[in-house]
């Protein structure tokens, strides 16, 4: 071929991928997308919009749950808790199913329509619950015990509104970094960026709802506030249906279980087999024949999974033929490595959410029982839920600070697009939740000491805790978002941010194990339980000691699990888009 008829071929290609999106995704009417009028922030800002509807809702309730839970439904500290964390625990793993389901069958646009009218429906029995007088809590003006009905309402809505979270979640995350194409060098720095703003609006969310919306809650009604919820909710989805035409799509890929299975399968049958001296002779398909992904770079690592590469008969026409259970591709073993690959991090992060856990439970109940006016003639009292906004405004805050200068410095320093890698970054985090627990043992050792002489003790003491954990959630929250986000396969991205709130999830009912066992434990050779009645008959400070140090060890098993983790590679593409120049990829 003549030299000018290559640079013509690449210069066509060049202005295609300048001009259409190409990474498999599709516009509103199932064809290729144009770059200038789908995706990018443009389609992303009506998906952030739903999303801080959302978390409105969410942390509107979530933050107010344990004190609901004993003021109106009169349970005691240790059940309110438990049950918090219940409710947590079963809205942050759901996801893992609605993520599921997205990649397999549904598509992240139908499940977020779905999810959002079972979330409405939640909200809306929420509200009746405390409007239709057979639903309501009492009849009467003092309440000493709710009626079974209202409670068997409020927690069929709660856990309405979890189910509705679990299509939410994963799905509106992941569908709006899908607007940002990973190929074009532009759009993948505003991907980066996308993750930290997305936070920045979710805590913009919940900073109204801990303010704002827990006022309503307190002063004038659970009521009141359902109704705002419910229509905020309705105006979101709204919003969200208008900027259909601008979104670009995913087709569901089947169950992302299946090839999984069939490199194990494929592995385990051909264990005798000699290892190939030369990694190209396992089969894999080229660029021309891969049109609905990427392809992955071979890794030397967990090379025994490898073998279900390995061709046994090298003839084009055996190959066809060959059962994907007994020969699959190079790039769907490396697929199955990142899923493996990302467990051991799953693992070690989960003392990280049982600190995590911490801000809507007894972080929120200490609030209660301290001394909450901030004017000099008591007139106004704060809520002891709005006390997490400190952890909002730490979240923006930081995020800001890190985006707008940490960054940019870092990647002068680094030469990282990230600045620092993302396994880094949530380390960094670790640490902070350390400094966090220790903070908290140390207020709350000073709160038990004035209660024994009856001195209050202002409400402005837990802020410091309330803020070193918003700037621990910054980096590691954000980090694991990304990291579920990038590491896992393409195809399987909504379940990847599921994976990320699993993490939150699991660590709610390992915190629930945790308070069971070490207030077991404690009986034998603690003359006060850490966990009694209320908190001034309990040891919390014993108990956040006690997860600074655990959390500390798990740093150390952190940092020897991340030294040993690999990051996904995908293999370059033909021709590499860059403001000045298209050239030739090896």
């Amino acid at each position: 071929m003549k030299p000018n008829n290559i640079g013509e071929e690449l210069q066509d290609s060049y202005d295609d991928q300048h001009k259409w999106v190409l990474d498999s995704s599709l516009d509103s009417r199932g064809r290729v997308p144009l770059r200038a009028r789908t995706g990018a922030w443009k389609a992303a800002l009506f998906i952030i919009a739903i999303e801080f509807t959302e978390r409105l809702s969410y942390f509107g309730l979530a933050t107010n749950l344990v004190v609901y839970l004993t003021t109106i439904i009169h349970q005691d500290l240790k059940t309110a808790v438990k049950n918090v964390n219940y409710w947590s625990g079963v809205t942050t793993l759901m996801p893992l199913f609605g993520g599921f389901v997205a990649d397999a069958y549904l598509g992240r646009y139908t499940t977020i329509l779905v999810a959002s009218t079972i979330y409405l429906t939640g909200l809306v029995l929420l509200t009746m619950s405390w409007f239709i007088p057979g639903l309501k809590p009492c009849l009467e003006e003092v309440c000493v015990e709710p009626r079974k009905a209202h409670e068997i309402a409020f927690f069929i809505a709660i856990y309405l509104i979890s189910i509705g979270t679990g299509g939410h979640k994963p799905c509106l995350e992941s569908f709006g970094a899908d607007q940002f194409d990973d190929d074009h060098v532009e759009e993948r720095k505003m991907r980066m960026s996308y993750f930290n703003w997305w936070n920045v609006c979710l805590c913009a969310g919940i900073l109204t709802a801990v303010t704002f919306l827990v006022y309503i809650e307190d002063r004038v009604g659970w009521g009141v506030a359902g109704i705002i919820l419910t229509t905020l909710m309705a105006i979101s989805l709204l919003i969200f249906l208008i900027g259909k035409p601008l979104y670009r799509y995913r087709t569901p890929s089947g169950s992302p279980l299946t090839p999984m299975l069939q490199v194990l399968v494929a592995a385990i049958a051909k264990r005798n087999l000699p290892y190939p001296s030369d990694p190209s002779l396992l089969h894999d398909v080229s660029k021309a024949e891969f049109t609905t992904g990427r392809l992955l770079s071979h890794t030397k690592h967990l090379k025994f999974l490898d073998k279900a590469a390995i061709i046994e008969d090298n003839t084009p026409l055996d190959l066809q033929k060959q059962s994907p259970w007994k020969l699959v591709t190079l790039t769907k073993v490396e697929e199955a490595k990142l899923i493996i690959n990302v467990i051991p991090i799953w693992l070690s992060t989960l003392v990280f959410g049982i600190c995590a856990t911490q801000t809507n439970t007894f972080f929120i109940k200490q609030a209660t029982i301290m001394d909450r006016h901030i004017t000099s003639n008591n007139s106004f009292t704060v809520p002891p839920a709005s006390i997490f906004s400190l952890t909002a405004l730490s979240l923006i805050i930081s995020l800001t600070i890190y985006d707008k200068l940490i960054v940019p410095s870092l990647r002068r320093i680094t030469h990282n697009q990230r600045g620092i890698n993302i396994l880094q970054r949530i380390g960094t985090g670790m640490l902070f939740s350390v400094a966090t627990m220790i903070i908290a043992a140390l207020v709350e050792k000073q709160r038990l000491d004035r209660s024994e002489k009856n001195e209050p003790m202002s409400v402005i003491w837990l802020a410091p805790q309330f803020i070193v954990i918003g700037v621990a959630d910054a980096f590691t929250l954000v980090g694991l978002q990304e990291y579920f986000y990038d590491q896992v396969p393409d195809s399987m991205r909504s379940l990847g941010i599921a994976i990320y709130l699993s993490v939150l999830g699991a660590a709610s009912f390992l915190n629930n194990l945790l308070i069971t066992v070490v207030d077991t434990i404690a009986d034998d050779f603690s003359a006060k339980s850490w966990f009694g009645k209320d908190l001034n008959s309990s040891r919390l400070d014993r108990f956040y000691w006690f997860l600074a140090g655990v959390t500390a060890a798990n740093i150390c098993v952190f940092v020897f699990v991340a030294k040993r983790c690999p990051y996904k590679s995908v293999q370059p593409n033909q021709v590499v888009v860059d403001s000045s120049v298209s050239v030739a990829v090896a």
